[in-house]
């Protein structure tokens, strides 16, 4: 058996306001570094250890990572980051009130944008300077040959996110589990989700249902040989 954590990244700033975020560079709260921290202890005490780690892109994820790992003493393990598991890509409403949002564009719009796992929000433009296209990070991966500019969204609905992910999940993930390496993957609500997706081989529509929440380390126990899942818990419950 082989065990995998996953672990949204905590409160984030914009979480705090209330405001779309996907692939806005923001920092976590102080209720965000204090959940990570105690994702951290909650895992030391568990007698948790891990070889190597992933992350996205992203200062919340990233953050959320070193803080947890701090806190078990492992902060010096291998570290992967790929944009392919960054939070999806909310289009032209990151940066904008959810609340206000729902009063511009209705409750149920704004309803279907969020939940639905196959409708996109409203698109950017490539002149938008929130489109990757336009930020120097995402230009510096072009140029590392790690992404390109075909790759960079406009917009996302939940199972764009999920194709982008299962890529990376396929050929950097699945050897290091195979291998029987001890895995940690700190990202977002979404790029997770995708991954819990291909792991229990849900549906579309049952995928839209699964919340994970911020700062709460997500245990999937995996077959060594095939992964297949054999148990799955917050590890909270089990503490």
């Amino acid at each position: 058996m082989v065990k995998l954590v996953l672990l949204r990244h905590g409160q984030s700033a914009w979480n705090l306001e209330n405001r779309f975020t996907g692939w806005t560079d923001v920092p976590l709260s102080p209720k965000g570094e204090e959940e990570a921290k105690e994702a951290g202890r909650l895992l030391k005490k568990a007698g948790y250890s891990f070889d190597l780690a992933f992350s996205s892109v992203l200062m919340r994820a990233n953050n959320t990572m070193n803080f947890c790992l701090e806190q078990l003493g492992e902060n010096d393990i291998p570290k992967s980051y790929s944009w392919r598991l960054n939070e999806r890509h909310y289009g032209a409403l990151q940066g904008l009130n959810k609340a206000e949002s729902a009063v511009k564009w209705g409750d149920e719009q704004v309803h279907i944008w969020r939940r639905s796992a196959d409708v996109p929000p409203l698109s950017l433009t490539k002149e938008d300077e929130r489109w990757p296209g336009n930020q120097q990070k995402y230009l510096d991966l072009v140029k590392k040959g790690e992404m390109s500019m075909e790759d960079m969204p406009l917009t996302e609905c939940l199972i764009d996110t999920a194709n982008r992910v299962k890529p990376y999940w396929d050929a950097k993930i699945v050897p290091e589990l195979n291998a029987g390496k001890k895995v940690l993957i700190a990202a977002h609500g979404n790029s997770l989700r995708a991954i819990v997706m291909m792991l229990e081989h849900l549906t579309p529509e049952q995928i839209i249902s699964v919340e994970i929440p911020t700062g709460s380390p997500l245990v999937y126990e995996l077959d060594e040989k095939t992964l297949k899942v054999l148990d799955k818990y917050y590890l909270k419950d089990r503490a």
